[in-house]
């Protein structure tokens, strides 16, 4: 069981700011809201890990989504607890493991840096190789009509309530087969959109369910191996993706696609597609 102590996890994810605007060169104040980015820092079992920027709020779901990412669990039971603090004004997050899952993952507490350099990605082919080496393909469980795969990219409109009032986030959405939504988050970061949603099915130990995931934002190699970690089988977003994210989603069998303006692009995974 996992004793979570959370102190921010509701903490206010933008402010309001005066700023001066020209329209028809006319010159006004106006009150805009302007998202907050904020550093968090993850500790596992006591030792530094990452600091990663990020929106504050929904921590727990954030850290849980990052460990899974980067191979540190597989399951929320390898987390025995999931603390937060404030040092010196900046917001911790300590995980403390299972014995069993400690000695198991030795090697990736061990490497510096972290997988998924999220802040900067992907640098250099031992990187490369050693993201590849946590990953498995993921099963062939079910299959979308083109109106479902809009029908997912579409519900993240309805849901971006931070997007609405700054302008200025990221969402991401995870669904069963049903396309019943399990997990929805919004960040600055895309990454941690992603790590938030992923995470909170990984808390709600969904994540046997989680099968297709929507992203308001190009898909990037760094996106596609955390949905690999989460055994997606289908990755949607409104831009396309990398060359080196399509490699990455073909080698783990992940459909992976784009929409914009009823256009629907598959670069991998085809056959989980069909026309309706």
């Amino acid at each position: 069981m996992i004793i979570v102590n959370s102190v921010n996890s509701e903490s206010q994810n933008y402010r309001e700011e005066l700023i001066t605007v020209y329209e028809d060169s006319i010159r006004q104040t106006v009150s805009e809201a302007i998202i907050i980015e904020e550093p968090l820092s993850i500790r596992i079992d006591g030792s530094p890990y990452s600091l990663v920027m990020r929106s504050p709020g929904d921590e727990k779901a954030h850290v849980a989504g990052f460990c899974l990412s980067e191979g540190i669990i597989d399951h929320s039971s390898d987390m025995r607890n999931l603390s937060f603090c404030t040092e010196d004004g900046v917001n911790v997050a300590t995980v403390s493991l299972t014995p069993d899952r400690k000695k198991k993952i030795a090697d990736i507490l061990d490497r510096k840096g972290f997988i998924s350099q999220t802040s900067c990605g992907i640098c250099g082919k031992e990187m490369a190789e050693d993201i590849r080496q946590i990953l498995t393909p993921a099963p062939n469980n079910c299959r979308f009509a083109t109106e479902e795969m809009f029908h997912g990219i579409n519900l993240l409109p309805q849901h971006q309530q931070l997007h609405k009032k700054t302008r200025s986030a990221h969402a991401a959405m995870i669904f069963d087969k049903a396309l019943t939504p399990l997990a929805f988050a919004e960040d600055v970061g895309r990454h941690n959109a992603l790590d938030k949603a992923i995470g909170q099915v990984v808390l709600d130990q969904r994540l046997s369910d989680a099968v297709f995931g929507a992203m308001s934002s190009r898909l990037s190699y760094e996106l596609v191996q955390k949905a690999a970690r989460a055994r997606l089988e289908v990755l949607i977003g409104i831009s396309r993706p990398t060359a080196l994210a399509i490699d990455l989603a073909r080698s783990v069998n992940m459909t992976l696609a784009s929409t914009k303006n009823r256009k629907l692009m598959i670069f991998c995974g085809q056959d989980r597609v069909f026309a309706a």
